[in-house]
């Protein structure tokens, strides 16, 4: 994605990240009815763990995850890293990350804004959609990453 077509998050993003991340570390894990996690990636150039939230779902038994910006720092960083860690309280798992073709991507992105409704003033805010249909959803396939999490053979530790 050329950087001309990457959208900037918010400003107030990142500090808000780190109060919902500090939050789930206390044990709050349900903002408006859904479960966000922590997703940890190793950074492109760094290799210092870099985290943020997300909101998972689930369909058809896989959990999947939508880039809410396009060429997001965490997106970039998972596509190079091919495995994070997921982090719910104190449990921990590796699992590989593997983004969809788009035509794979687009009936995930469809049911987006009714597997993860907080999930569609977010991408409002963000400018990639208008009015929050399944068919806007739709249309950001090619553009928004989305990602399937596949299991890694013992990939669960507790600290």
């Amino acid at each position: 994605m050329a950087d001309s077509e990457r959208i900037r998050p918010p400003w107030w993003l990142k500090p808000m990240n780190k109060i919902f991340m500090a939050a789930m570390r206390l044990g709050l894990t349900s903002f408006g009815g859904e479960s966000p996690i922590v997703l940890t990636v190793p950074g492109r150039t760094s290799g210092k763990p870099r985290s943020t939230p997300i909101t998972p779902f689930t369909v058809d038994g896989k959990r999947y995850v939508v880039g809410g910006f396009p060429g997001a720092d965490w997106v970039r960083n998972a596509r190079a890293a091919g495995v994070v860690t997921l982090t719910t309280g104190r449990r921990s798992e590796a699992v590989r990350i593997v983004e969809l073709p788009a035509e794979e991507a687009r009936p995930l992105l469809r049911a987006f804004p009714v597997l993860v409704p907080t999930g569609v003033s977010f991408m409002k805010n963000a400018g990639l959609v208008t009015e929050g249909k399944p068919e806007e959803f739709e249309a950001l396939a090619g553009r928004c990453a989305v990602f399937r999490f596949d299991p890694l053979s013992n990939g669960v530790h507790n600290p």
